[in-house]
């Protein structure tokens, strides 16, 4: 008898037993274990146990059958305990070696026996099904043991046979507000609407105050309030009151509760929804706070003290803004009417100190023969473009290649908000600017380009290209300009050269595309592709080389990539970092050249 136990996406598990010798799993019906999941074959794993073992055997699924996190090539034995993972289902199986019930035996059985392991265990290859759409199972509460019908008795049954089921994952709940947290925002804004009437915040001319002293007075104000509070008793006693004066203070001077995720060095990011709902990313992991905003206002309060001091502004008529923080941060903000919901503040947080490549080596992000080769590619000048969804690290690793550029070249760079950390001297760093009140004194990222070709630039380094500076920044690299870097938004490197092809075109230049695929293979060299994981995890997935064209085609040759091979029990990626063997062709122009080079990287597995 087999007892299987199905869980999906780490959720319980649900068990039940068979009384057969063997069972399918697929998507459709006439499975004995149905798993509605577009990852998951129509007739994906059969699993028979003989003689007390238990056999898995993948029956040429799409996405395959894995075991304890490898995939399966032939039919494997597993024990009580081992993982079998299908898409995003882990199945347990084990048997009892109690007597169970056999098969009918005068029932019709297709049985296949190409290759002699099939043949020793009985199993069946699946039937093949060409046009029929799966069936998917949308209410399944429970387990349901009943054994299904084989593709041989499904002619002679009228109703379909019952099978197992997975349940359905729940929606997530809405989050129940505690009362006392309920409670404490009325607090904060009901303080926050006295200091306002009792200091005039509004009306106070800040210019004439130090900061020290503005906080100094409006700390005293609220000290003041508090207490009065106190003695009318409107304070609940479980009110800290020390942390009630530092909040009020914080979101009528400061940036609220945000002043408290920006201090701590292991949060990543910070992203207010909405004034009740504010998410942090700590190590790749999203986490919904309990700190909330008193109100709509106060988030307007904030973003308002963020892009006040560097020129910019945000109202109804310009109601998105890009900004930064003193200490580097990138802050994007959107408020009504087209944030539906309150304003919403985006933090990307800026490390004082930029991450290293032996950092980058230790966390798993590459290896150290990738980081050789990423750093003879940019000492020998060559053109590179770092690709990635957002979050992938893109940045981080510019700032990596960036430090090997030699401390003797001149370096211009270009950013929409400013992030990068170089270390040489020879820097001039530009930053894009937005139009003011009046609409006007714009300058662009493209702008900054083009202007950049005349500060005599040993190398360019552009934070992202997102339009038509891609034209700009190919044609600097087509001209005498070797060795410049950017980022660009893509999932893989094909991708990323499709990106360049329509931000040419966003130029507003009219040209074909062939002309444009051979400016994009003439002026780039290498592409690096970053990923961030389902864990949170960050790493370079392809280093390729652009070989050159053939017809219409840019051809592309990967040099290293990542091959994931399923997930550990705590989730976390598994894979390695595989060498091709190809050998790009600047490495044989080195060696030429007498230049040394080590050619060992190459035969990395």
């Amino acid at each position: 008898m087999l007892t299987v136990a199905v869980s999906e996406k780490g959720g319980a598990f649900k068990s039940k037993s068979f009384q057969k010798s063997e069972i399918t799993i697929g998507r459709i019906q006439g499975n004995d274990i149905i798993l509605p999941r577009g990852n998951v074959s129509k007739q994906h794993a059969r699993v028979v146990e003989r003689d007390g073992k238990i056999v898995v055997l993948d029956l040429q699924s799409t996405n395959g059958t894995l075991v304890n996190g490898k995939r399966i090539t032939a039919p494997q034995v597993v024990r009580s305990g081992d993982k079998i993972q299908i898409g995003e289902f882990v199945i347990k199986v084990s048997v009892d070696n109690g007597a169970h019930e056999e098969l009918p035996t005068g029932k019709a059985k297709r049985r296949v026996t190409k290759r002699g392991v099939k043949k020793r265990l009985d199993v069946k290859e699946p039937l093949v099904e060409k046009d029929d759409e799966p069936e998917l199972v949308d209410d399944f509460d429970e387990l349901d043991g009943e054994p299904s019908a084989t593709a041989a008795d499904a002619v002679a049954v009228s109703e379909p046979p019952p099978s197992v089921v997975v349940e359905e994952p729940p929606r997530p709940k809405k989050r129940k507000l505690d009362p006392k947290m309920v409670r404490y925002t009325e607090l904060l804004r009901d303080v926050h609407a006295r200091l306002i009437e009792y200091l005039d915040l509004r009306r106070l001319d800040l210019e004439q105050l130090a900061d020290e002293e503005l906080w100094d007075q409006t700390e005293r104000a609220i000290r003041n309030i508090v207490s009065q509070m106190e003695t009318d008793g409107e304070l609940d006693k479980w009110v800290d009151v020390e942390v009630l004066v530092k909040d009020v203070i914080n979101e009528a001077l400061g940036l609220g509760p945000l002043e408290d995720f920006l201090a701590d060095p292991s949060i990543n990011e910070v992203m207010v929804n909405n004034a009740n709902q504010i998410y942090i990313e700590r190590g790749g992991k999203l986490i919904l706070t309990d700190k909330t905003f008193s109100s709509d206002q106060a988030v307007l309060g904030v973003i308002e003290r963020i892009v006040a001091p560097i020129g910019r502004r945000i109202d109804e008529s310009s109601p998105m803004v890009d900004a930064r923080l003193k200490d580097g941060s990138r802050v994007n903000a959107i408020i009504p009417p087209l944030a539906l919901k309150g304003p919403s503040i985006t933090i990307r947080k800026f490390k004082k100190e930029a991450m290293s490549i032996n950092q980058l080596i230790r966390f798993g992000t590459l290896t150290p023969g990738m980081a050789e080769f990423l750093e003879m590619c940019v000492k020998a000048r060559k053109n590179i473009i770092v690709s990635g969804g957002t979050g992938s690290g893109k940045t981080t690793t510019l700032n990596c290649l960036s430090a090997y550029i030699p401390a003797d070249e001149r370096i211009v760079t270009v950013e929409d908000a400013a992030e990068l950390q170089l270390h040489q001297e020879h820097w001039v760093q530009l930053e894009s600017r937005p139009p003011n009140i009046e609409g006007t004194g714009q300058v662009t990222i493209r702008d900054l380009v083009r202007n950049c070709l005349r500060m005599r630039p040993d190398r360019i380094v552009v934070g992202e290209c997102r339009g038509g500076e891609a034209l700009d920044m190919l044609q600097a690299m087509n001209t005498g300009h070797d060795g410049s870097l950017t980022t660009a938004h893509a999932n893989s490197p094909r991708d990323a050269l499709a990106r360049l092809e329509t931000m040419v075109l966003m130029a507003g230049m009219d040209l074909p595309v062939r002309a444009i695929r051979e400016q994009v293979a003439s002026a780039v060299d290498i592409i690096v592709q970053q990923t961030r994981f389902s864990d949170g995890s960050r790493k370079i997935t392809h280093i390729a080389e652009i070989t050159g064209m053939e017809a219409d085609v840019i051809t592309l040759q990967d040099i290293f990539y990542f091959k994931q091979e399923g997930f550990d029990e705590n989730n976390k990626v598994k894979g390695r970092f595989v060498a091709t063997g190809f050998i790009p062709k600047f490495y044989d122009d080195l060696q030429r050249r007498g230049i040394p080079v080590n050619m060992d990287i190459f035969r990395e597995q």
